[in-house]
């Protein structure tokens, strides 16, 4: 079977030695959670196959097992090359969800806890350059829990109402690389568009006395500055551009970059980035984009495939849904409960599509979106924490991301004061990581502190959407526990719609289907509906943006612009004209 997935996993930060493990594996699922006690540490193959990296839930995994998997194992032989000796040798994970150990010949290696977050294992004091290793990864994925952040991944055993199929274990790229003892580990990119410059802020695996970096900027293959340095972590290194040329969406320019480490026999390690100089900020409760004022123009995306799941089958797949996204009109993508591939950010650069990135907290019951708060609700407080500032600098770099949200709908309380202080500290994380971006707490309600003032609402009606949004000073769930925070930020719609239509001749996905509509429309009344209610947002001088719900449909849920298959619901020029008027005083 062909491997999907080849192209390395990384494109900000891109090495020449490294080996993709993507491919058929071994695996077994443990339901008696006995698989410690039967020793499977030591496998050296178990008997189901599986498609790394598409989860066991997915058709293109080649099992598409739908029920829970609270633990299953993983096995496949790793082959070190003999060259790679001397070598830090790294073992990477893109992401598996939940809990993981893995096992070099039975020998516990490392574990990491966050289904949505890449880790990787220095495994080098493991490994015989020349020889072949049996690797084994134990996974737990308790979605039931009321601890563990699961998206828009059922926590019941069906898919119902806007929950789906569940994702369990490895679903991002698993591949090893060999770099230098002290080669660069991170980097930090900061573009300064007021002043024209990139600033670099390098972390390296050791930093002895005698490093030089060197930092090599680039316009489509010509060199445009560079400058070296004397290496250490942390330490800023600022280029000044000549001709500086931004990034937006009409000419999204991409600099590229190229570290070099050397000591005095030459250079040791060479990675390949880029980035792009753009600006994002608040001003008169409006987001400026590179200093100009910008309506956005968001669907939500959630980032599903009937095929794969969470797992987009390749770059042809992340394309595609980009590409469908700007054929309807739109700017951007508020990117839901899901942290996506790295390699969609990657096209989303390249092809000046604005994005919010959000962490999938749905799950954490302290909320109680599906049952009651588990009283050990603060674990999840502490996973989060960790989880979500490992995803923030794995994609700080990208110019394409504009704002965080933390969270997603934290309603139904269990604590107001720990609400209160949870999310008032999450918003203080993520600006001391990455003051450079707006932080939308939580997309919706309640919000405590933040640099957005996003609104849900989905009603069916025109012109009680339009005497809603009027609401003053803006439109609140629960004012008795949000005007606090109100505080003249851009106000955003950034869930409405929602209409549910499927075309004539369509088979339902789902005998559960639905939409926000309670009445059936046909395609021409689906359009008009579309239309009137993105009016009725466009109309509304307060307002500075809007997401429409939602691309695609998932499954049940029918109200997406396109079919789940990414086939065509209505006639796209008028969707275009819809999703593409703005106000006049945007650019973009």
């Amino acid at each position: 079977m062909e491997i999907l997935k080849k192209e390395y996993p990384r494109p900000q930060f891109e090495r020449k030695e490294w080996i993709n493990l993507n491919g058929e594996w071994s695996c077994s699922f443990d339901f008696s959670r006995s698989g410690d006690f039967k020793n499977w540490k030591n496998s050296t193959g178990f008997e189901q196959k599986i498609q790394v990296p598409f989860c066991p839930e997915s058709k293109l995994s080649g099992i598409g097992f739908t029920d829970f998997i609270e633990m299953m194992w993983y096995h496949r032989e790793i082959s070190i090359p003999s060259e790679w000796n001397g070598k830090r040798i790294l073992l990477h994970f893109g992401a598996v969800d939940y809990k993981c150990v893995i096992y070099l010949d039975g020998n516990e290696v490392g574990r990491h806890t966050g289904g949505f977050s890449p880790f990787a294992l220095d495994v080098t004091s493991a490994v015989k350059c020349g020889s072949v290793h049996q690797m084994v990864v134990r996974v737990e994925d308790y979605g039931r829990d009321g601890l563990q952040p699961l998206g828009k991944q059922s926590p019941w055993f069906d898919s119902r109402m806007c929950s789906y199929t569940r994702t369990t274990g490895i679903w991002q790229t698993v591949w090893m690389e060999a770099v230098h003892p002290n080669a660069m580990k991170q980097c930090r990119i900061v573009p300064d568009f007021d002043n024209g410059t990139f600033s670099f802020f390098p972390v390296f695996y050791q930093e002895p006395r005698n490093l030089n970096l060197t930092v090599s900027l680039c316009d489509n293959g010509t060199e445009v500055i560079t400058k070296t340095v004397k290496a250490g972590n942390g330490t800023c290194l600022t280029l000044q551009i000549p001709n500086p040329k931004e990034w937006n969406p009409a000419t999204p320019f991409l600099y590229d970059i190229v570290y070099r480490l050397s000591d005095e026999n030459g250079v040791v390690d060479e990675v390949k980035s880029y980035s792009g100089l753009r600006k994002i900020h608040i001003e008169n409760g409006c987001c400026y984009l590179n200093n100009k004022p910008v309506y956005l123009r968001f669907v939500l995306d959630q980032g599903f495939s009937p095929e794969s799941l969470w797992t987009m089958k390749d770059d042809a797949a992340i394309i595609r849904d980009i590409e469908l996204s700007m054929k309807a009109g739109f700017n951007g993508a508020r990117l839901h409960q899901k942290i996506f591939d790295e390699r969609f950010h990657y096209y989303a650069d390249k092809m000046g599509y604005l994005t919010w990135a959000e962490f999938p907290d749905w799950g954490m019951s302290f909320w109680e979106h599906f049952q009651k708060a588990n009283p050990d609700y603060n674990l999840s407080f502490r996973n989060y924490l960790t989880e979500w500032s490992s995803i923030v600098q794995r994609d700080w770099n990208h110019p394409s991301i504009i704002a965080w949200t933390p969270f997603n709908e934290t309603c139904s309380i269990y604590n107001l004061e720990e609400h209160r202080r949870f999310l008032s500290d999450v918003y203080e994380l993520t600006k001391a990581l990455d003051p450079t971006r707006p932080v939308n707490d939580t997309s919706g309600y309640i919000h405590v502190k933040t640099d957005l003032w996003t609104v849900h609402h989905y009603a069916q009606d025109p012109e009680y959407l339009a005497n809603v949004l009027k609401t003053e000073p803006v439109y609140m769930l629960d004012p008795e526990k949000e005007s606090a925070a109100w505080d003249g930020q851009p106000y955003i719609i950034d869930e409405y719609g929602g209409v549910k239509y499927l075309p004539e001749g369509k088979k339902p996905y789902a005998a559960n289907s639905w939409g926000y509509n309670s009445e059936v429309l046909n395609r021409e009344e689906t359009m008009e509906r579309i239309n009137a209610l993105t009016e009725a947002i466009l109309k509304e001088p307060k307002i500075t943006g809007y997401c429409y719900t939602q691309l695609t449909d998932i499954e049940q849920e029918e109200n997406g612009i396109y079919n789940y298959d990414r086939t065509e619901k209505f006639d796209m020029e008028v969707i275009r004209k819809c999703f593409t008027a703005k106000p006049e005083w945007s650019l973009y």
